[in-house]
């Protein structure tokens, strides 16, 4: 039994090989309970610093005091919206740790479409109020420029590294994501688009501009990944990804300069060894992953561009889920070492035609399992395999080594990371050594790779 789950274990570490256990700070902030009396604002017009060397007016008038915190806390949709900007300042200061508050902003936000709506209609003032008071409820509402929620995340981030009652599981991961906002040289800029301190956390970074980029590729993670652990290596990946992307935008003439950008991901629970035999994570994975295409639809509506979405072992469980809801959709899918999920067709996904790709590696153990249902690269399962394969894979301006194992996909100068940017530029069709597999049902779940299979029943208590 404890042969079994180290060899799963070590099969699903990340690329630098170094696996942390998820640690749930202790300090989490607590919900205001007590009712809080409106506020009457006075004639005073206070200030809000924003950047250095400015202030931010709060006019007296204009609807603020409104409402108390309380109701804020108790809004919805639409109405959570409005009464943000109605709040009293004094209970918006209060609403950025409310655990009630961050619940709908970051769990059961307002659609994208109408932060989008609601953001616009906002005077200058009015927004820099906002991020600069409430910066961990708008560095994360899908809708608004991401400019602004990087501006928001990275004020949160810097306000909890100094803050000295920063419990040591919360500063181990702030100081995690500020590290994974280190650019290397000539690499382009990193913006934080996500940052959710609750629990073990969430994160997302993105390399280029999503903002004006044609080509935009979420890379989504698997088990065992957290913030704490693997963002810097998550951004880092994203990082290599982005510099292969342009590289061949610009040696396949994909589009005229506009430009990649790479989202790394880090925006929903990945399994542990204690929760891996449940899809539960991958579905709430899913309609967070449906959020994040919605805030790039609405931000990006007069100029959409190229959605890509990239996913490794229970990622593309999670990618797979989400893309067969009805409710997102993607240029491309590129899955590596999947282990399956319960859609059985590349029919069944929003993704266009003939633009599913599945790269298995070669001793990668979880690569076609089927572990959690059909493997998307069965034959009938209409997708396109990648084949790595081969000891070597030719291309015009180099050659490639293979991927080895679970965790080499995106690694620098494999053949994988290669196959993906081209797909990411809407250039799969210069990918060498592929296979179209025909459309129709999935063979469904236990296929054997050619390596010992560690299956999550395997896992389960023995007597």
């Amino acid at each position: 039994m404890l042969l079994i789950a180290a060899a799963l274990f070590t099969a699903s570490m990340h690329s630098l090989g170094v696996v942390e256990v998820p640690v749930v700070p202790s300090g989490e902030h607590v919900a205001v309970t007590a009712a809080v009396a409106p506020v009457t604002v006075v004639p005073t017009v206070p200030t809000v610093p924003t950047v250095p060397n400015a202030t931010v007016t709060v006019a007296p008038t204009g609807g603020q005091g409104t409402v108390d915190l309380d109701v804020l806390a108790r809004a919805r949709s639409r109405d959570f919206l409005a009464d943000l900007t109605a709040v009293d300042l004094r209970d918006l200061e209060r609403a950025d740790t409310d655990a009630r508050v961050l619940a709908t902003a970051q769990d059961h936000p307002p659609t994208a479409h109408d932060v989008t709506s609601w953001w616009a209609g906002l005077s200058s003032p009015t927004r820099e109020r906002l991020t600069a008071v409430a910066p961990s409820v708008i560095g994360n509402l899908d809708g608004v420029p991401y400019a602004v929620r990087d501006r928001a995340n990275r004020g949160t981030l810097r306000a909890g590294l100094a803050d000295p009652g920063t419990d040591a599981a919360r500063a181990a991961m702030l100081g995690q994501v500020r590290t994974a906002l280190d650019e290397g040289p000539g690499e382009a800029r990193r913006s934080l688009v996500v940052l959710d301190t609750r629990g073990a956390g969430r994160a997302a970074i993105a390399v280029g501009d999503l903002d004006t980029a044609a080509d935009v590729t979420i890379v989504v993670p698997g088990m065992f990944y957290t913030v704490t652990g693997q963002m810097h290596d998550l951004a880092d990946t994203s990082a290599g990804l982005h510099g292969e992307q342009t590289a061949v935008a610009a040696l396949a003439g994909a589009h005229a300069g506009r430009g990649e950008a790479v989202l790394a991901w880090m925006g929903y629970r990945t399994p542990d060894m204690s929760n891996i035999l449940s899809l539960d994570l991958a579905r709430t994975g899913a309609a967070r992953l449906e959020r994040v295409v919605d805030g790039i639809d609405a931000i990006r509506a007069d100029d959409p561009p190229r959605l890509n979405v990239v996913a490794h072992s229970y990622g593309s469980t999670t990618a797979l889920v989400a893309l067969s809801s009805g409710r997102m959709h993607a240029d491309s899918l590129t899955v590596l070492g999947s282990p399956g999920s319960d859609v059985r067709s590349a029919s069944e996904l929003a993704v266009h035609p003939g633009q599913v790709y599945v790269g298995d590696a070669h001793s990668d153990p979880i690569a076609g399992s089927g572990y959690f249902g059909t493997d998307p690269g069965s034959p009938g399962f209409g997708s396109t395999v990648l084949d790595l394969s081969a000891e070597t894979v030719a291309a015009t301006d180099g050659v490639f080594r293979r991927p080895v194992g679970h965790n080499d996909y995106l690694k620098p100068g494999t053949a994988s990371l290669h196959d993906v940017a081209l797909i990411a530029v809407g250039r799969g069709d210069l990918v060498r050594d592929q296979t179209r597999h025909g459309q129709g049902g999935g063979r469904g779940p236990g296929t054997a790779p050619d390596v010992y299979l560690v299956r999550p029943q395997d896992l389960q208590p023995r007597d």
